[in-house]
């Protein structure tokens, strides 16, 4: 008997307009998500956006660092979003929160991990990562990247593939603590830039900067010719993302 009998066998005849009724039902479910986050949002720019760990204890370094970071970026008039959860994300919005500006968290649903932090002036909840992360994209004047795992790296992958690809304005990308990202970095140079699979200007899309009134000062480097708004050929490129 061939996998094909065998599937046939195994499925129930109704089986596949269940499915795709489920399936287009979603697709509501999906846009009221989209629809939903961008009327909370769309008062909160100029906003930067800062990811990291969600297991680092607030004893951490990376945790006040964090902290400290989201302080100056609000009281210098930044609205600060994080994924909503504990770690690096909580102290994010926890510096935001005592801070002049607004403390937002784009929470996500998960069996795992995420559980709310306290500190969010807005708090927005997901079901959907791809929703989530358009949200830190389309409302970010910058990133700001702190020492974390698979959903860090996904976050600043995906920043970076869009920027180099021209589906979103280049905005400033600052990785923070050297030392933790040199050996992606040198990675990204030896391997990818080396064997042609990026140009070496790519590499110009982030830059490391450990101090955090560095990192202000760098935002505001990056705009300083310019609002912080998108140009109107931006704004019609993030319609498009």
């Amino acid at each position: 008997m061939t996998a094909k009998d065998k599937l046939s066998r195994s499925m129930p005849d109704d089986t596949a307009p269940r499915f795709n009724a489920r399936e287009s039902w979603r697709i509501f479910g999906i846009m009221a998500e989209f629809v939903e986050a961008t009327e909370r949002l769309k008062a909160i720019r100029p906003a930067v956006s800062i990811f990291g760990s969600a297991r680092i204890p607030p004893d951490h370094n990376y945790y006040l660092l964090a902290e400290r970071i989201a302080r100056l970026l609000s009281d210098s008039g930044f609205s600060v979003i994080s994924g909503g959860g504990p770690g690096i994300m909580e102290a994010a919005n926890k510096g935001a929160y005592f801070g002049k500006s607004a403390s937002v968290g784009l929470n996500i649903q998960l069996p795992l991990e995420q559980q709310a932090n306290p500190y969010q002036d807005i708090s927005q909840t997901f079901q959907h990562f791809f929703a989530r992360k358009f949200m830190f994209v389309r409302f970010a004047t910058a990133y700001v990247v702190m020492p974390g795992g698979f959903g860090t790296l996904d976050e600043l992958l995906e920043a970076m593939t869009l920027i180099q690809t021209h589906k979103s304005r280049r905005i400033p990308i600052i990785l923070v603590h050297g030392p933790f990202w040199k050996g992606l970095i040198d990675w990204f140079r030896d391997q990818l830039v080396t064997e042609r699979l990026i140009n070496p200007e790519d590499l110009n899309l982030i830059q490391i900067i450990d101090k955090p009134e560095d990192v202000v000062e760098a935002i505001f480097k990056h705009y300083e010719s310019r609002g912080f708004l998108p140009l109107p050929e931006e704004h019609e490129l993030m319609l498009n993302l």
